[in-house]
């Protein structure tokens, strides 16, 4: 029982390193290393995407929640924000849409 157990371990692990060592040639051959750089490259090119589809629905959130259309003059919805506006005497006066 003792001697089968320690065949069987033996086997195994030579089976899983032989395997392993497979794989890891076959990564570091041409083809292993171009399909590794092109996978590399969809990762990147997937994150800048998300990144993008991220980003621009926030700025849309943002100019939403401010009042800014594209151009970034204040809607003249009764919605929008109050806007400080600088009087002649330096001094700043609120005015808003209530």
């Amino acid at each position: 029982m003792n001697r089968s157990l320690w065949f069987v371990a033996g086997a195994t692990s030579g089976v899983y390193l032989i395997t392993k060592a497979r794989r890891t040639a076959e990564a570091f051959t041409p083809e292993g290393l171009r399909d590794r750089l092109a996978g590399l490259s969809l990762g990147v090119h997937l994150f800048n995407d998300e990144v993008r589809t991220e980003m621009a629905a926030r700025e849309n959130d943002l100019r939403e929640r401010l009042g800014l259309t594209l151009h970034g003059i204040p809607e003249l919805s009764g919605r929008g924000p109050a806007i400080a506006v600088q009087g002649p005497d330096n001094s700043a006066t609120r005015e808003g849409n209530s």
